[in-house]
C-alpha cells in the first residue's frame, strides 16, 4: 500500500478527545445513541479482502489464474473508479465457491482467515473498533464484500453486527446462486441498508449520533448522511473532497 502524508485535520466539532489515546471520539448527546459504522476494506484492513480471496482460491487451483487475475483486476479498478456494476462483480466473485460447494468453501476460508486475513488486522485498529466499543457505541461493519467472505472477518474484530452484501440462495441446496438477495450495501445501497437496520430497531437517523469511517469515494453517500463523517485512508478523490469540506482525516495504516 502506498504511503500517504498524514493530516492535520482535527476531530469534528463537539468532539472529545481520543479514548484511551487512540483515534475513537465520542460525542456528548443525551438521550441520543451513538452509532459507530466502519467500512471494512482499505479502512479496518489495509488490503481488499475480495480481491485477496480471489487470489487465494486462485492458488488452490480453484480459478484459471491468468483469466482471473486480469478479471480480478480489472473489476478492482472499477471499484475504485466507482464505475464497478455489483451484480455482475458478485457472480464473478462467488463463482469459485458455487462450483466448489459449501464444505470445501468453508474449509478454505478458514485457511483464509488463518494465513491472510489475521496478518492484515493491525493492533491499533482493533483497538480503534474496542475504544468505540467500550464507550458504549453500537459498532457496525458495512461492507460492499459479501457477507460468506467478510462474516469470518468481523467476528475477528469482535464485531456482532456486519451489514454486508447478501448472497441468494437456492432453495434446493441452500448454497449461493450467485445473485443478490436484496439491496446491495454498495454506494447508495449503504445507506439504505443502514436505514433498513434502523427501523428494525424502531430508530431514524435523527435518533443516533453516527459516525462512518471510510477509505473510498464509493462510501461518499453514507459518509455525506452521517452525523460525522472520517475519511479513513482516503482514496485521491475523498482525500480532496474531506479536505474541501472540513472532515476529518485519520491515517490509520503507515
Amino acid at each position: 500500500m502506498m504511503s500517504k502524508k498524514t493530516s492535520t485535520a482535527g476531530p469534528p466539532p463537539g468532539a472529545r478527545g481520543p479514548l484511551g489515546g487512540s483515534a475513537a471520539h465520542t460525542v456528548a448527546s443525551s438521550g441520543v445513541k451513538r452509532l459507530t459504522l466502519f467500512d471494512l476494506d482499505h479502512t479496518l484492513i489495509p488490503v481488499d479482502s475480495d480481491h485477496q480471496w480471489g487470489v487465494f482460491t486462485t492458488s488452490l487451483g480453484w480459478n484459471d489464474a491468468a483469466d482471473f487475475a486480469r478479471q480480478n483486476d480489472a473489476y478492482y479498478q472499477q471499484y475504485k473508479a466507482g464505475t464497478l456494476d455489483i451484480h455482475d462483480y458478485m457472480r464473478f466473485a462467488t463463482r469459485a465457491i458455487r462450483q466448489q460447494g459449501a464444505a470445501k468453501s468453508e474449509a478454505a476460508h478458514a485457511d483464509f482467515m488463518r494465513s491472510v486475513v489475521q496478518n492484515a488486522i493491525h493492533p491499533h485498529a482493533k483497538k480503534l473498533v474496542q475504544d468505540h466499543q467500550a464507550a458504549g457505541d453500537e459498532v457496525i461493519i458495512v461492507t460492499a464484500t459479501n457477507e460468506f467472505v467478510t462474516r469470518p472477518i468481523a467476528a475477528a474484530f469482535g464485531v456482532p453486527e456486519l451489514i454486508a452484501i447478501q448472497l441468494a440462495r437456492d432453495p434446493a441446496s441452500g448454497w449461493f446462486t450467485g445473485e443478490i438477495d436484496g439491496t446491495p450495501s454498495f454506494r447508495e445501497g449503504k445507506v439504505a441498508r443502514v436505514q433498513e437496520w434502523l427501523a428494525r430497531r424502531q430508530l431514524g437517523w435523527d435518533d443516533v449520533e453516527s459516525t462512518f469511517y471510510s477509505d473510498s469515494i464509493n462510501d461518499l453517500p453514507l459518509l455525506e448522511h452521517v452525523t460525522h463523517p472520517v475519511a479513513t485512508n482516503p482514496d485521491d478523490q475523498l482525500r480532496a473532497i474531506a479536505l474541501d469540506r472540513g472532515w476529518r482525516i485519520l491515517e490509520l495504516f503507515p
